[in-house]
């Protein structure tokens, strides 16, 4: 299974957001149930949690919850 990355130019925007916020560079991602196909899709600045799947581009994290990860295999952001 292929982790999902962080383009350089998100991973430039998210630090700039999370500054301006004062949080960590940390974007989380995860999948929930429900929009048009089934599913819909949550970004948020946030903390890493035991057992996520931490990619890392330019200092910002890409964190990914194990449920979620299969449904975003090979994505980029």
């Amino acid at each position: 299974m292929t982790s999902p990355i962080l383009t350089p130019g998100a991973a430039k925007r998210i630090a700039f957001i999370a500054a301006k916020q004062g949080k960590p560079a940390v974007l989380r991602l995860s999948v929930d149930g429900g929009g048009c196909a089934g599913f819909s899709y949550r970004f948020a600045l946030g903390e890493l949690e035991e057992g996520d799947c931490v990619t890392e581009t330019d200092g910002v994290s890409l964190v990914i919850d194990p449920v979620s990860l299969d449904l975003l295999a090979g994505s980029q952001v």
